[in-house]
């Protein structure tokens, strides 16, 4: 049985939402190249809108490197409202059948991230049960090692018995120790 992808997005929104919730310092600095923890969460943000975007038909453009700033004062709210534009977008009818992986792909990215603002502040890592399996089965293989470039950095080489989450943070070129 596969696993319904607006409730894997949903679980993995609802628990990087608490994420966002914990953060005392948004000029910290983070674990991705160079960003301030401000600039994981705009990009984040970034990505979602460009998700939601897609899935409407409006001309929509990936984030770039340097990401706007889209946050109010109210990051959580912002993160909130993100959730919920892509769940009522991509639960509408027909809406995922129309774009493809796009929601599968917007869940393990959100995941990720997830994960990666955890590490940069100093949070519980532990994705929830279930969702780095789902994430990597979603993401693995769907891109060439060109569009891997733009995408993720190198992947990491692990052991054959490593856990699912320490398998798609290492796919996706994140250290798991």
């Amino acid at each position: 049985m596969t696993a319904d992808p607006l409730e894997l997005y949903k679980k993995a929104s609802d628990w990087t939402t608490e994420k966002v919730a914990n953060i005392s310092d948004l000029d910290a600095t983070s674990d991705c190249d160079e960003w301030s923890v401000r600039d994981l969460l705009n990009h984040m943000l970034g990505t979602q809108r460009y998700f939601v975007s897609a899935a409407r038909g409006e001309d929509a453009s990936m984030p770039g490197q340097t990401p706007p700033n889209l946050m109010s004062d109210d990051p959580k709210a912002d993160f909130e409202q993100a959730r919920n534009d892509v769940l009522e977008t991509f639960g509408q009818e027909g809406v995922i059948e129309k774009t493809g992986p796009a929601i599968g792909i917007a869940f393990a990215d959100m995941l990720l991230h997830g994960w990666d603002l955890a590490r940069s502040t100093g949070q519980d890592e532990t994705m929830p049960d279930g969702l780095a399996q789902a994430a990597y089965d979603t993401i693995h293989g769907r891109f060439t090692e060109e569009q891997r470039k733009g995408v993720f950095k190198p992947e990491v080489a692990v052991a054959a018995d490593v856990t699912p989450q320490q398998r798609l943070l290492a796919y996706t070129g994140r250290d798991p120790a």
